[in-house]
């Protein structure tokens, strides 16, 4: 068992990378859905400039790119991560406790990721890691 655990935790480092640029890539998607609409999605597809809905697009466009490039990611993650529960506590919360009832498990998993990623940092496959080899 013991050579199985030092098997994974040689790769630890890499997948840490890979996690935080399918988490970047995940909330930039949502970010291009809601300024660019593309691709139309039925509830994005009536954001308008300057509401709620499109300062949380541009956040996520934003800090989501960063954290697909590696770039601030404690940062970029951290923003994320308050964006996340912000959108729980005021889009699901008021329908109800339940996670699953109010449809709020997505903003959870996506809060508790970047909350783990502003913690834990970027990866060595990131550009803070790149600027950091340089210094």
């Amino acid at each position: 068992m013991e050579k199985f655990n030092q098997l994974l935790r040689s790769g630890e480092p890499y997948v840490l990378s890979i996690f935080r640029i399918i988490v970047g890539l995940s909330l930039f998607q949502f970010g291009v859905a809601k300024i660019f609409k593309f691709p139309l999605v039925a509830p994005f597809d009536k954001v308008e400039m300057f509401s709620l809905f499109w300062d949380a697009a541009v956040v996520e466009f934003v800090f989501g790119g960063l954290l697909i490039l590696g770039l601030f990611s404690r940062v970029a993650a951290f923003i994320l991560c308050g964006e996340m529960a912000f959108a729980y506590f005021i889009g699901h919360f008021p329908r109800g406790f339940i996670p699953l009832l109010n449809n709020g498990n997505l903003a959870i998993m996506y809060c508790f990721s970047c909350l783990y990623l502003a913690c834990a940092g970027g990866g060595p496959w990131s550009l803070d890691a790149l600027i950091g080899k340089k210094r």
